[in-house]
């Protein structure tokens, strides 16, 4: 268990604990922030063990085991098996493998909820389930998985209403869609990725660029476009009056020449040209 746990939290902690390890090295650093980072790891999770320990009686006041375990158990498998989709996602953007395109990515979503639902009513029972009705808990909370399902539905169509945005940053981007889309770019917006043709463009066009530092797998990103871009007010600006340029952080690609041919027309992205790029702008 305590093997497992390293790995699956390692992506969270790793980043974490490296920076301050890193940053342990450098001037501005030392041992102090080293040392506040680390202890403050060791305190989150030893505090519950400690206070336990040291206030015993605390455990009588814990809910008793039963049933109501194995629903909290089975609940959480449904919902690790919706993040292992997004996470397989984010690998299906930047290796550009296109088996999780949006709309398919929304629709195992539903099936997982649907199931979810379903077990919450009681229509799906597993081998340690108890004999009892589902509970008053259990129907609230799986009218909200109901709610919740009837949400995405209109994600899988290619209406106006796809824009899920409550979910924005989870989902595949508008784009990685398996409709037919005029543009590779965010919200349809015309977009170049190389920062010398945009830079171009917008010396003929006089208009100032914009440059959009983005990722296949960036949520921050999904997030800025669908519910800040997307209002229309400010769609309608960054449509008429910049040039938009999304190439910056597109070098977490899986080759160094890019094409999404699906997507209508190719779009080449060399990623080590771009990296150098960034390294020389960031030394400026």
């Amino acid at each position: 268990m305590a093997l497992t746990l390293a790995l699956v939290s390692f992506s969270c902690t790793g980043p974490i604990l490296g920076s301050l390890l890193a940053g342990a090295l450098t001037a501005d650093g030392g041992a102090w922030q080293l040392t506040a980072g680390m202890g403050g790891f060791g305190l989150a999770l030893a505090l519950p063990f400690a206070l336990f320990a040291l206030f015993p009686q605390w455990l009588n006041s814990l809910p008793r085991s039963g049933s109501w375990l194995n629903t909290v158990k089975v609940v959480l498998g449904f919902i690790e098996l919706a993040l292992a989709i997004k996470f397989l996602s984010n690998a299906d953007l930047v290796m550009n493998w296109g088996l999780l395109k949006r709309e398919v990515f929304i629709a195992l979503w539903v099936i997982i909820g649907i199931g979810l639902a379903a077990y919450l009513f009681g229509f799906i029972k597993f081998p340690h389930d108890g004999p009892a009705k589902p509970t008053k808990m259990r129907m609230a909370l799986g009218a909200l998985v109901t709610a919740f399902v009837l949400y995405l539905v209109p994600g899988l169509t290619n209406s106006s209403m796809r824009n899920l945005k409550l979910l924005s940053g989870f989902p595949p981007p508008l784009f990685y869609s398996l409709y037919h889309q005029d543009s590779e770019c965010p919200l349809a917006l015309e977009c170049y990725h190389d920062l010398e043709e945009g830079q171009a463009v917008a010396r003929r066009s006089g208009k100032p660029m914009l440059v959009d530092n983005t990722g296949w797998a960036c949520v921050n990103c999904r997030k800025m476009e669908e519910t800040v871009w997307s209002e229309p007010e400010i769609l309608e600006v960054i449509r008429d009056e910049y040039v938009l340029v999304s190439c910056l952080l597109y070098t977490s690609d899986a080759a160094d020449e890019r094409s999404r041919g699906d997507l209508g027309g190719r779009l080449n992205i060399k990623k080590k040209k771009t990296q150098k790029k960034q390294k020389k702008k960031i030394k400026q």
